[in-house]
């Protein structure tokens, strides 16, 4: 890892765009659900922010983080198990007179007199619904020498159709940047835009200074604010120099089932895996396990699978998350299996999703499609 020390505090929201992928939530939150094998979310803007020396780093939930909380513990894996610093989980109801708000404004406002006591100068936040591996101090350094008063993370993407066309706008708040002419000065947000083609899609990163952002936000909060963009930046584009920082690298961004599906099978691609992981190490929590062990017979095609998996039967194009069985003569095509999930010998499954602890039992078959896969709750038996 890298311990250099960057002036700058992280705040991470792992609640995010829950509602988006409720199939995965039901129990968990955004930041906590599993990705590419032996990863869950929030490994990615956790082990981003550790590898550009940020060792102060707070994580503000909201509800279902019981999963979350085991899996980061005390922040050893990140190396930010410290005396100071290091990482700091807030849940609601964690001081007096809080409680669960829906919105970044009431969320930050619970933590303002921890803000208020914190040394670093700048302030970097971030949801945990998109995995990268991302240069958080070159953004800093971008952000430092702009002059900027705010710098806002966007990608140059397509919004995805199922944002779009969400029966409840509110559960989807997602944002588009214009810029002035020749500038990269952000003069209009766009809420739930409905354009479109490529658009200037926001990556809900932002960098503060951190007294500003304490100031913004209490105002804001006492004024009856909900949602940063909405109730704090919209209101200021005049006032503040909001400039934009484009990212231009790989990213997986979750926003309903399917793209949780695609963005996974992306990763059977050697050009896409490369892109996402080799430029830093990403850290998880540790699972002593054993390797994993291929049965005579067995066959194995274009799959990732993580340690303490048994394969007697026939995978292709699929993910397997750790401890996952599969029975002798089953077939599994197009599927991402995860922790600890049984496939009995004889079934045959093509494009499905299993949760944690799910058994399929012997002889069954389950078919969804590419635009459809079937899902499969956690601890289920089929």
């Amino acid at each position: 890892m890298i311990n250099t020390n960057t002036n700058a505090l992280g705040i991470i929201f792992p609640n995010v765009y829950d509602e988006l992928v409720s199939e995965l939530t039901n129990e968990r939150l955004m930041a906590s659900i599993p990705f590419a094998s032996r990863y869950r979310m929030i490994d990615f803007v956790l082990s981003s922010m550790v590898n550009c020396g940020i060792d102060n780093i707070t994580v503000l939930v909201r509800e279902n983080y019981f999963s979350l909380l085991d899996h980061l513990g005390s922040g050893r894996e990140w190396d930010l198990s410290r005396k100071n610093g290091g990482l700091n989980i807030f849940p609601p109801f964690a001081q007096k007179n809080t409680g669960i708000y829906s919105g970044k404004v009431g969320m930050i406002a619970s933590v303002l007199g921890f803000l208020k006591s914190q040394k670093e100068k700048y302030v970097i936040m971030a949801d945990a619904n998109i995995a990268f591996n991302f240069d958080f101090k070159a953004l800093l350094k971008e952000h430092i020498a702009s002059g900027a008063d705010v710098t806002a993370v966007y990608a140059k993407e397509e919004l995805p159709s199922g944002l779009r066309k969400s029966d409840d706008l509110r559960k989807a708040m997602y944002y588009t940047l214009d810029f002035e002419d020749n500038h990269n000065r952000v003069n209009k947000i766009h809420i739930n835009s409905q354009e479109t083609g490529v658009q200037n899609y926001s990556m809900n990163i932002y960098v503060f200074e951190r007294e500003q952002l304490i100031k913004m936000v209490n105002e804001a909060f006492i004024g009856g604010g909900v949602y940063l963009e909405r109730d704090i930046l919209l209101p200021r584009l005049n006032e503040l120099n909001i400039q934009g920082y484009e990212y231009q690298e790989y990213i997986a961004r979750i926003t309903d089932l399917k793209s949780y599906f695609d963005e996974n099978m992306r990763l059977l691609d050697d050009v896409n895996l490369s892109a996402l992981f080799e430029k830093n190490s990403i850290y998880t929590k540790i699972r002593d396990d054993n390797p994993t062990r291929y049965v005579n017979g067995a066959s194995a095609k274009n799959v990732m699978v993580a340690d303490g998996c048994v394969i007697e039967g026939e995978i292709e194009n699929c993910i397997l998350f750790r401890g996952v069985k599969i029975g002798k003569g089953a077939k599994v095509r197009n599927a991402i299996l995860m922790q600890d999930t049984v496939i009995e010998p004889g079934v045959d499954a093509e494009y499905i999703i299993t949760d944690k602890k799910v058994t399929v039992t012997e002889g069954k078959e389950l078919k969804g499609t590419d635009t459809f896969p079937i899902f499969v709750a956690k601890r289920q038996v089929v």
